[in-house]
């Protein structure tokens, strides 16, 4: 065959670096000091990731940094300065989550390939072609995705595609897991995840088990079906993993891929002896195949608690590579000795050094084998002498330092010419930064709108009847349905003479795969007829609508991130009318963006969308919406929907999100609308919940806090 497969291997420390670059990997993805989603690897400073760039370069492979974190305001400030040295040595890419990040990165530095982390959540050609357009060469999609979803990507965009085929594999969609920030305080947005996914769950009246914990990736069985669904880089998980591991993973992965493409599928065959050799490099929790093949399942979870997480004990290994160089060693009586090198399969990559004077021997002249045997000694240097030239007239004599010497200096001078292909000049200077300030989201708006996010036909009626409310989002779970649809024809009626009357909004799903693609077809015409504006909670529900030429309002929520002004540019310049504040980001740092979005100010945050169900987990799929609980080991009770109809799951955070004592500091953030989502609530604590709100936002009144249990989120603390 003759596709190219590239071999991603992880690298959390310099002792990994090695190991995957001698096991093959044709790539190496690292964390530097910052901005990683791995904070607690053993990531390289500035000196030695720069080294990290020139001991890849010199052996052919590619180094491709994390910077796929969001990044707060004063960061991003910082980021051009942190990746200056990085890019200038020949950096080969970034894996970037954050939009203001990659819209900083492509007007610094125009020409440092963006590769989209899995953090950013893409489920689909529509947000694949997006972000094509932001500047990214290569798509890093959700581990979720099935094989032919990957394959109608590849075909329809033309991009790098990068999956992951083998490691840990988390239970929430990448990037949109809060559970450790809203429980812990530790943001996987922040590369400081907790892994609560880990721990034991009770569901109910049952036995606490490991509802989210699933088995490690191993598709070394799937490589031919991997390769012909069109991906470019089979990416392997582990920046915590230790150098063994990295070793033979990448080795294992590397052997296949090869035979794979060199024999086809009647050559290819994994031995049992390899299959075992890969999964005892890390035994934890049993391994599956992913979702490539399903949409989810029992059997990919392992419900039981090991006895022991570790790795089994090995032996300390010294992972040293040397290239293949050729070279010729000219010696003459009376002129100045010169050694030429060249690199064995790069023969144009060569060097010439001059070196001492070659004398007459006045005893025993030096006999070629002597000498041969003295070049080729290259200790550890990144060479290794294939073949050796020695050219030596008359009767001569130097000594072994001066060959020495020569020997050095070509070495040295060649490692400087192979790198040195790789370096770049920067030429942005802050200067011609972008204006921030200039997009179409208003900066003062000082009568911010009330908004209401309903889920249920009942919560729905009580929004209806308060007149202060400026803005209704319904959720699609109960938007299309007939009772609503008379509700909202009767309303429109009703407000006919009145002088306020809410605007009526879709909240559209939180992922937005085929499936719910094909529902939306169907439901397009109504969009348009009952709705004013839609809330997005994707990439591909916003391009979507956009393909659609759909004219009403386009609203973020908060998993479209706004972390910074770029990113609030970029939203504004992707056709978004008002975005929502990032429920991670506490008052200090949403005072320092050029406008105010929505703030959610109450209600039960979602902190996992899964493709997983725990209720199919635990007893069978239902085939309808349906909610239950899981209790942690601390008691605290979780709220888990399934939403049958896109076969997602929402887990939310055992208290709600309640703001009512920052009132003042709500205010001086002016933001465009205050929101409170309701989604467990009766109709009679709704009805509280409302009138507290109303006492304090509206009317001044001071009130006592709720007798309940609940957390302002990360409003006071916020994130590291």
């Amino acid at each position: 065959m003759k596709r190219e497969v590239e071999i991603l291997a992880p690298a959390g420390s310099w002792e990994c670096l090695e190991a995957a670059v001698c096991a093959g990997a044709d790539a190496i993805y690292i964390g530097g000091s910052r901005f990683g989603a791995r904070a607690h690897a053993d990531n390289l400073n500035e000196e030695r990731m720069l080294e990290a760039i020139d001991y890849v370069h010199l052996h052919g492979r590619k180094l491709y940094m994390t910077v796929n974190t969001l990044l707060k305001e004063q960061e991003l400030g910082e980021l051009v300065d942190y990746l200056r040295p990085y890019y200038e040595q020949g950096l080969d890419a970034v894996i970037v989550q954050d939009i203001g990040a990659m819209r900083l990165i492509r007007e610094a530095f125009p020409d440092l390939p963006l590769h989209v982390s899995t953090q950013a959540t893409v489920t689909q050609t529509l947000s694949a072609q997006l972000f094509q357009r932001m500047g990214a060469e290569r798509i890093v999609p959700a581990r979720e995705l099935s094989l032919e979803e990957i394959k109608n990507m590849k075909n329809a965009t033309g991009l790098e595609i990068e999956c992951f085929v083998h490691g840990a594999l988390c239970y929430c969609y990448s990037g949109q897991c809060l559970m450790s920030s809203m429980i812990g305080g530790r943001s996987g947005n922040r590369g400081e995840c907790a892994q609560p996914c880990r721990l034991p769950y009770r569901v109910e009246n049952r036995k606490s088990a490991d509802l989210m914990s699933l088995k490690d990736l191993c598709t070394i069985d799937m490589i031919p079906e991997l390769v012909e669904a069109g991906i470019d880089s089979f990416k392997i998980e582990g920046r915590m993993k230790q150098p063994d591991y990295v070793y033979t993973v990448t080795q294992m992965y590397r052997k296949y891929t090869d035979i794979y493409l060199q024999k086809g599928k009647k050559g290819f065959h994994v031995t049992k002896e390899d299959k075992e050799k890969l999964e005892n490099c890390y035994r934890r929790r049993g391994y599956c195949d992913g979702y490539y093949r399903k949409q989810n399942g029992k059997e990919m979870l392992s419900l039981k608690r090991p006895g022991k997480e570790t790795e089994p004990k090995k032996e300390k290994m010294d992972y040293i590579l040397q290239e293949k160089i050729d070279g010729t060693l000219n010696l003459a009586e009376g002129t100045a000795s010169e050694l030429t090198v060249w690199l064995h399969d790069r023969p144009e990559m060569t060097v010439t050094v001059t070196g001492d004077m070659v004398q007459t021997a006045k005893n025993q002249p030096l006999a070629a084998e002597r000498i041969e045997k003295q070049i080729r000694k290259t200790g550890n240097t990144p060479f290794v002498f294939e073949e050796v030239y020695i050219d030596v007239s008359g009767n001569l004599f130097l000594p072994m330092q001066s060959l020495n010497e020569l020997r050095r200096a070509a070495l040295s001078d060649l490692e400087v010419q192979i790198t040195e292909e790789y370096r770049r000049h920067m030429i942005w200077s802050e200067i011609q930064a972008e204006d921030m300030s200039d997009n179409k989201f208003e900066n003062s708006r000082r009568n911010y709108e009330i908004q209401i996010s309903v889920e249920t036909v009942e919560q729905l009626k009580l929004a209806l009847a308060r007149e202060y409310v400026d803005r209704i989002f319904i959720s699609d779970v109960i938007a299309f349905d007939e009772t609503v649809i008379d509700m909202l024809e009767e309303y429109r009626l009703n407000m006919r003479d009145k002088k306020h009357e809410s605007k009526i909004c879709l909240a559209m799903p939180y992922i937005f795969r085929e499936r719910a693609m094909n529902i939306y077809k169907v439901y397009f015409e109504k969009i348009g007829q009952y709705y004013e504006g839609v809330l997005v909670r994707n990439w591909e529900a916003l391009e979507w609508m956009k393909s659609k030429g759909y004219k009403g309002e386009i609203l973020s929520d908060y998993n479209l991130y706004g972390w910074n002004n770029r990113a609030i540019k970029e939203l504004s310049e992707l056709g978004i009318d008002q975005y929502t504040s990032s429920v991670e980001l506490n008052f200090r740092e949403l005072s320092e963006l050029s406008t105010g979005g929505n703030l959610i100010v109450y209600g039960y945050q979602p902190v996992m969308i899964t493709a997983n169900c725990i209720r199919r987990t635990t007893e069978d799929c239902l085939g309808k919406d349906s909610m239950l609980y899981i209790t942690d080991r601390l008691g605290n009770k979780f709220p888990v929907k399934n939403y049958c109809k896109y076969c997602y799951n929402i887990i939310y955070n055992s208290a709600p999100i309640v703001l009512l004592d920052q009132k003042n500091e709500i205010r001086s953030l002016e933001p465009s609308g205050i929101r409170l989502n309701f989604t467990l609530e009766k109709e009679r604590e709704m009805e509280q919940i409302l009138e507290s709100y109303k006492n304090v936002f509206l009317e001044d009144k001071e009130i006592p806090m709720p007798d309940i249990s609940f957390t302002r989120g990360h409003f006071k603390r916020g994130v590291k």
